[in-house]
This record gives C-alpha cells, sequence and structure tokens, in this order.
C-alpha cells in the first residue's frame, strides 16, 4: 500500500467520526507518520497533548495536541495476520478512534473494554 492511499483510510476514518464529536476537537493536528519512535517500534498510534478533560483556564497560546498514525507497523500488523486491504481498513479506523478517544481523556483501560484497545 502506497502512502498516499494509507493517509486516504486515515481520512476516511476521520470522516466516519460523528460530527457532534469532531466539533468537540480542540486544537489537535492528525499526522501519517512512517515508523513510530524506536522505543516502541510496535506502536500503531500515538497521541501527545492535554486532553480536553485536563484543560483549565491556564489552557492558551499552546501548540496543538498531535495524534500520529504510523503507517509501518499497522501494514506489518495486518501482513502478520494474514489479511489484506479490508484488515488494514480496520486497523487505521480502530486506531484513528482510539487516540482521539485520549484527546477526549478516555484512558487505555477504557478504551480496552470498548473493543478499542
Amino acid at each position: 500500500m502506497t502512502r498516499e492511499e494509507f493517509e486516504g483510510l486515515v481520512s476516511e476514518a476521520l470522516d466516519r467520526i460523528p460530527s457532534e464529536l469532531t466539533r468537540l476537537m480542540d486544537n489537535v493536528a492528525i499526522f501519517v507518520e512512517d515508523e513510530p519512535p524506536p522505543e516502541d517500534p510496535e506502536l500503531l498510534g500515538l497521541y501527545e497533548g492535554t486532553p480536553l478533560t485536563d484543560r483549565g483556564e491556564w489552557y492558551a497560546g499552546v501548540l496543538p495536541d498531535r495524534i500520529s498514525i504510523f503507517m509501518g507497523p499497522t501494514l506489518r500488523l495486518c501482513e502478520q495476520d494474514g489479511g489484506g486491504r479490508e484488515s488494514v481498513v480496520e486497523e487505521v479506523e480502530i486506531t484513528v478512534v482510539h487516540e482521539i478517544a485520549h484527546h477526549f481523556g478516555i484512558d487505555d483501560e477504557r478504551l480496552h473494554a470498548l473493543g478499542y484497545g
């Protein structure tokens, strides 16, 4: 899969997020990266920032939160599992929802319980 195709899948996953939620997203940028940091080579996505639930009056003039979706480990995981394009589509959607949930202050334990872990 090309980077352009992968970026398209991320965009499609974002389009499937209900508009009621995307309207609440604030000061966050989403990126597709080739690989995660070397210390966690199997990471599919990463949220870096201050969740909406932790922001207060002090929150002003800060750089946007950053959501990174990692192409390399996602494609390797889906290939290893024997899945094709449909597997990649599903994994990208799960990862995008997972990282956006962190922006809303939902932790990993709750996401795993909901099937997004």
